[in-house]
């Protein structure tokens, strides 16, 4: 069977959109239509339900998802499994919540990783940490990074960093009360942020609008005018060119980072080194950039600046 045919079943299933797809693999549309058609012709089965306006997985294609995950793991484990002089190649699968991807996981841990071990063959993908976390656990990953992870047992979790969410509006000089009013974009940052935005905001009207990740809502702002809670270095040209202004009158909510994994994972020295890697920051900010403090302190004070936001 051709290793493609899976590949693009499975993006499919992630993307639900042939066209997405498409853009992902760096095929045309026709050429996912037709590997579709030649992997159901294959099976014998339908694996997608298609209308003009979605693309849901059959019964049939569900069951087959995970044996598909399988074979191309297994498969690029196989390209793998001996390298130059007949040592195997050191290979880690790593995985983060839409959420970190564009904020910390590329700059603050690919970047750095791929740097200090030029050698290991690295995996890297996103998505929703319910399926990452299946996915850990069926052994296709072997690192997942995020906000909220759950308590199971067999796994491991570990605090790498924190990210510090700055309330910021288009307007400057507005108080907490205004910037949480109609033009407010709330940030699905997890459920432990809900619960501190409502203790600390309990008089706050319902957003009208809510994104998913920070880059949709930076988009938004730019677009629309609002606020929102965002982090650091996200917001940080925005600021420095006077676009966003950090609200006064309110301090950052802080959500830890962490990474986990399987306690029986044979590749555990790797991991522990990969994860030392994002450790040796400590914080999600690098050199230059400034602390939360600092960062209200020139608020108040009514001017850009003097160091970076975290």
């Amino acid at each position: 069977m051709d290793i493609d045919l899976l590949r693009t079943f499975v993006e499919v299933h992630r993307l639900r959109h042939f066209g997405a797809a498409a853009e992902s693999l760096h095929v045309t549309q026709a050429a996912v239509s037709a590997r579709i058609k030649q992997l159901e012709a294959l099976l014998g089965a339908r694996l997608f339900d298609r209308t003009r306006r979605d693309v849901r997985i059959t019964p049939e294609g569900h069951r087959f998802l995970h044996s598909a995950d399988l074979i191309i793991s297994e498969w690029r484990r196989a390209r793998h499994i001996v390298g130059k002089d007949g040592v195997e190649t050191p290979q880690l699968s790593i995985a983060g919540s839409l959420r970190l991807w564009d904020i910390f996981l590329q700059d603050g841990w690919l970047h750095a990783l791929r740097r200090a071990r030029p050698d290991i063959a690295l995996t890297v993908e996103t998505g929703a940490p319910e399926i990452l976390i299946s996915r850990l656990f069926d052994g296709l990953l072997d690192v997942v990074v995020m906000l909220e992870p759950p308590r199971i047992e067999l796994m491991t979790e570990t605090r790498l960093t924190q990210i510090d969410l700055f309330l910021v509006s288009t307007s400057p000089g507005q108080t907490a009360t205004e910037a949480l009013g109609k033009g407010y974009v709330m940030i699905d940052w997890g459920q432990a942020f809900e619960v501190e935005h409502r203790e600390r905001f309990p008089e706050a009207p319902a957003p009208m609008t809510t994104v998913s990740n920070s880059a949709m809502a930076l988009a938004y702002l730019k677009a629309i005018g609002g606020a929102a809670f965002l982090p650091g270095r996200v917001i940080q040209p925005e600021v420095d060119a006077g676009n966003l202004f950090v609200v006064k009158d309110t301090v950052p909510i802080s959500r830890g980072v962490y990474g986990i994994y399987l306690n029986r994972n044979p590749k555990l020295p790797v991991i522990l080194e990969a994860l030392d890697v994002l450790n040796a920051g400590q914080r999600i900010s690098v050199a230059g950039f400034g602390t939360a403090d600092e960062i209200l302190e020139d608020a108040s004070q009514g001017h850009k600046p003097s160091s970076r936001i975290e």
